[in-house]
């Protein structure tokens, strides 16, 4: 056995790839030299049977502050803030959170948004029907997640904006640029923390039907989520279910622009809209990777993972393994039988709102292409930086209005 880290490993680098296919050029080259290689933040598994198994074998922890430690932060009020969230908790801690925030935060609950998404995307694709064309980024993706989440806390119309805004600037908290944006974070995450505080404290008085309500009213055996607990998970949901969401639909659309047939397909066969979920998030994910630390010397695929080491499982890899998935890089949304998806993440920490994310971007791919028929690219595609959370930073397309 060698020792994970040693530079005997092939090396990956794809952060800085121009495109995602690029992206994917780059990771499936290391991956075809091995299935561990070494990357600018840590060693990187790189095949799906890996993958899974870092994403649920509990010798395996979430990295103690995320990735702000890798980056030279251990204390201050960012720091408190990330280890106060869920994302950062472990064991029992981790545990009663999820158990308590999940009594509210059902897939049935999730599910009664169906047709607020339907709805809201509908209204979006008509604003643009008449010059048949847009930049999908600026016009429906950024303004699509952010009344769906906001409905579902039950805040303002009138503040969607704000809270729009404020997910852009805490969501730099999972770039490798924090110690140039941390303050733009904080404040952001304090001034969301006022505005959840005021909504808590008009409920105490009165809940409504709403997740914030719901997660005030849930209790298992006695216990139930302290004020500091609802305000940091409250803030969680809403700012995951904004900025991931509104990304990976313009990545969807991107994709479909180089597949018209298929874009066709989806149109004509709504039905399809589940399954076309599951296929762009595998094909063109925008979040590439996650991170862990081992706790104990753990070996994987003869390499021994140090404890102590940051891992990183390369959920984008193991999302186009060959081994797993037969003709990785086509794109089709009829693909059946396939293994699941692992954009989602997996074990303890699989992602909280990956329900009510199926549902919107279903309802939301499937509207549009009822009603944006023909689509195709109308200028070039920017992505934004692939750390983090990445996706098109603009997306011109064109399509027909005669339907």
């Amino acid at each position: 056995m060698t020792n994970a880290i040693d530079t005997g490993l092939p090396t990956i680098a794809y952060e800085h790839a121009g495109s995602p296919l690029e992206a994917h050029r780059l990771i499936g080259a290391a991956r075809r030299q091995g299935p561990v290689a070494l990357g600018p933040h840590g060693p990187e598994v790189l095949t799906y049977d890996l993958v899974r198994t870092v994403l649920r074998d509990d010798r395996f922890v979430m990295p103690k502050g995320v990735t702000l430690q890798a980056q030279g932060i251990t204390s201050g009020a960012l720091w408190d803030i990330v280890l106060s969230g869920l994302l950062s908790l472990d064991g029992a801690d981790h545990h009663r959170q999820r158990k308590l925030v999940s009594k509210a935060f059902t897939p049935r609950a999730a599910g009664r948004l169906r047709n607020t998404c339907a709805d809201i995307v509908a209204e979006l694709a008509y604003k643009v029907r008449a010059a048949g064309r847009c930049d999908v980024v600026a016009d429906i993706a950024r303004k699509y997640p952010v009344p769906v989440i906001c409905q579902l806390l039950g805040t303002r119309r009138a503040d969607w904006d704000r809270l729009s805004q404020w997910a852009d600037d805490i969501f730099k908290v999972f770039d490798w640029n924090v110690v140039e944006d941390e303050a733009d974070i904080v404040r952001a995450w304090r001034a969301l923390e006022s505005y959840l505080d005021a909504m808590v404290a008009q409920r105490r008085d009165q809940l409504t039907d709403d997740l914030l309500s719901d997660m005030m009213r849930a209790e298992d055996d006695g216990d139930r989520l302290r004020h500091e607990e609802l305000l940091t998970l409250a803030a969680t949901l809403l700012m995951a279910g904004t900025d991931t969401t509104r990304n990976q639909l313009a990545a969807a659309v991107e994709v479909f622009c180089d597949h018209p047939e298929q874009w066709a397909l989806l149109g004509e066969h709504p039905e399809l809209g589940p399954q076309a979920v599951e296929e762009v998030m595998r094909f063109s994910p925008v979040i590439f990777a996650t991170f862990r630390t081992a706790k104990e010397d753990v070996e994987l695929a003869g390499h021994v993972v140090p404890a102590g080491t940051m891992l990183i499982a390369n959920t984008a890899a193991a999302n186009r393994d060959p081994a797993v998935y037969p003709e990785p890089d086509r794109f089709d949304i009829t693909r059946s039988g396939a293994a699941p998806m692992l954009t989602f993440g997996g074990g303890v920490h699989y992602c909280l709102g990956a329900h009510l994310a199926r549902i919107e971007l279903a309802e939301a791919l499937t509207t549009m292409a009822r009603r944006m028929p023909s689509m195709r690219r109308d200028g070039p595609t920017v992505w934004k930086s692939l750390t983090g959370i990445s996706g098109p930073a603009t997306l011109p397309i064109a399509f027909e209005t005669d339907y």
